[in-house]
């Protein structure tokens, strides 16, 4: 009769380890679902969201052309009307006639700009002046025969 109560006590116990790693290990693989899940969600998301930035950027791209070209007709409008409204002497001081000399940099403006942090070279092996060497002589160093 002991053997009974062994044996049916383990089948209990078979049973409700059982049911207690089956709920462990169905969790796990739904949490693993789970996040997978949301994974696949912020990757869709992150595309979406690049795209977005994409098509804002590309817009405005457009939109500061189109200005571009409105400033230029503008600017044009303003020329030719100075040019016919205004003496000769004094519509080539308002605005110069072609069609991009807004937009040209002029020796003036050039002779006012920055200078450059490089030295241009007349030779591509030659060295710039932020070269270390650039400057120095070196010497052929001396023998000491006396």
């Amino acid at each position: 009769m002991s053997i009974w109560l062994i044996a049916i006590g383990c089948i209990a116990a078979g049973v409700v380890l059982g049911v207690v790693l089956t709920d462990n290990l169905g969790t796990t693989s739904h949490r693993v679902k789970d996040l997978e899940n949301q994974i696949k969600t912020l990757r869709d998301s992150h595309v979406e969201y690049k795209d977005s930035v994409s098509e804002h950027f590309n817009t405005t791209a457009e939109l500061v052309q189109k200005m571009t070209e409105s400033y230029k007709e503008v600017y044009q409008h303003l020329a030719s009307g100075a040019q016919d409204l205004c003496t000769t002497e004094v519509a080539s001081k308002l605005l110069p006639a072609s069609s991009d000399a807004a937009f040209e940099i002029s020796n003036e403006d050039q002779e006012s700009a920055p200078p450059k942090d490089y030295a241009t070279k007349k030779f591509p092996n030659q060295l710039g002046a932020l070269s270390e060497d650039f400057g120095i002589e070196k010497l052929a160093p001396r023998s000491d025969n006396k």
